[in-house]
């Protein structure tokens, strides 16, 4: 027999302010009734599967995982593969295989969740359905913000845009792109500021181009004050390529190979090209102080 468990149901993609409301009932019902807490996602975008077209994303899966723990306290993260079998799952029978395979005992769900085959399944049915099989079931109102509905879709606009300290305020956490840092072609040590050279994991949304003042996380959980450059590098490169470089303040030691997450606090300037390396270091320097005061 499986633990009892409160589920949370939706893609929650960002894990923001909004599913936070989800998340919060959830861990409070679960709390209520002695179960375990858990949210239900996908492994990748129902959209992208059905299209064939790319999602952008603002978290990945083991993203998703550690928020969701670290800011609301829920225990598990049921991630369930988005494929031809379960696109065409009846919305009844979506929830079936809750119940049967992780025990769920209440059913929490945002006011605009559609669920199972053709998006079958309204709130209205979900409430309908927990009341024949003696389930509990809360429907959460929308959350707004300064009278914008929190969205994913809404963030993802921030993001792209570069506003990554107003995309934090709907997130409700900051923006981070987690990844491995690569070798890149060594200018920045020789020639200005060394870099970490992060490879992020697709298919996670790059911020939009610019300079940016960010704390970065390092695999022991030590955090440094930093400066990422998301862009072409126009003053040391001409190949075009988007790049996301990291100066780490304060921090010396080979990163090559090892897991960082880059949590962006705020857009600094645009990314431009300078007369000379030189000029561009000075302007380093000025963007890691700007960065130093922003991580206090």
């Amino acid at each position: 027999m499986n633990q009892e468990t409160v589920i949370a149901l939706g893609f929650f993609d960002g894990v923001h302010i909004g599913h936070g409301a989800l998340l919060r009932r959830t861990a409070e019902r679960a709390r209520e009734r002695g179960a375990q807490s858990a949210a239900f996602t996908f492994d990748r975008a129902p959209r992208a599967f059905v299209t064939g077209v790319p999602v952008p994303l603002l978290t990945t899966v083991d993203e998703r995982r550690r928020l969701i723990r670290a800011l609301y306290g829920i225990e598990t993260l049921i991630v369930a593969p988005f494929d031809r079998a379960m696109m065409t799952l009846p919305w009844e029978a979506f929830l079936d295989r809750l119940v049967e395979r992780h025990g769920a005992v209440h059913f929490v769900a945002g006011h605009d969740f559609r669920f199972g085959h053709r998006n079958a399944g309204t709130p209205e049915q979900l409430r309908a359905y927990c009341a024949a099989h003696g389930l509990g079931c809360d429907v959460v109102e929308k959350v707004t913000l300064d009278g914008v509905t929190v969205s994913s879709t809404y963030i993802r606009g921030l993001v792209e845009a570069g506003a990554l300290a107003r995309a934090a305020e709907f997130l409700g956490h900051p923006y981070a792109l987690s990844g491995t840092v690569c070798r890149g072609q060594g200018l920045g040590t020789r020639e200005t500021y060394p870099t970490a050279n992060l490879l992020p994991a697709p298919p996670q949304l790059t911020p939009g181009r610019g300079v940016y003042a960010v704390r970065v996380v390092l695999p022991d959980g030590a955090a440094y004050p930093g400066v990422t450059n998301v862009g072409v590098r126009p003053t040391v490169s001409s190949d075009g390529s988007v790049t996301v470089e990291t100066h780490l303040v304060g921090f010396s030691g080979d990163l090559y190979g090892k897991e960082i997450r880059v949590e962006f606090l705020s857009r600094l300037r645009d990314e431009r090209k300078f007369a000379s390396t030189r000029a561009l270091h000075d302007q380093i320097a000025r963007d890691i102080a700007a960065a130093e005061r922003l991580a206090r």
